[in-house]
C-alpha cells in the first residue's frame, strides 16, 4: 500500500504545531498571524486525520481479511481496538470528537479544545503509521 499521502500529512501537521509553538511563545506576533496558524494547524489536523483514519481502514482490511468494515472513522476505531491495533480508544474518540467539531465551527472554545489535542494526535499518527510501514 502506497502511504505516501499519510506521511505528507503527518510532515505537515507536525511542521504546523513547530510553527504554533514559535507563535505562541513569540510575544510581538500579531493576533491576527496567531490566529492564522492555529487555523493552519486546525485544518492540518483535519487532513491528517481523515487520512490516517482512511489507511487504518485499509490496513485493517488487508491484515484481519475484514472485508465489510464501515466507512466511518469511529467504528473503524473500535475495529482496531478489538484486533488489537490500538490500545487506548478513549483518545481515538477524543480525536473523532475535535474533528467533528471543527467541521462546521471555528468557535475560540472549539478550536482550542482540538488545538490541545494535536500533540497527542501527532505521536498516535505517527506510531501508526510506523506500523502501517513494518507490516506493508
Amino acid at each position: 500500500m502506497d502511504y505516501s499521502k499519510l506521511e505528507k500529512a503527518i510532515e505537515h501537521l507536525e511542521a504546523q504545531h513547530k510553527n504554533l509553538s514559535y507563535v505562541n511563545s513569540a510575544e510581538d506576533i500579531p493576533p491576527l498571524m496567531r490566529e492564522a496558524v492555529q487555523e493552519s494547524v486546525i485544518q492540518r489536523f483535519e487532513v491528517c486525520y481523515d487520512t490516517l483514519w482512511k489507511h487504518l481502514r485499509k490496513y485493517l482490511q488487508l491484515t484481519t481479511g475484514l472485508a465489510d468494515i464501515p466507512n466511518s472513522p469511529r467504528p473503524v476505531f473500535r475495529i482496531a481496538l478489538e484486533n488489537n491495533v490500538l490500545q487506548n480508544i478513549d483518545r481515538w474518540m477524543l480525536y473523532s470528537q475535535a474533528r467533528i467539531d471543527t467541521s462546521h465551527d471555528y468557535s475560540e472554545e472549539k478550536k482550542m479544545t482540538t488545538l490541545a489535542v494535536v500533540e497527542n494526535f501527532l505521536a498516535d499518527a505517527k506510531k501508526l503509521y510506523k506500523l502501517f510501514l513494518r507490516e506493508n
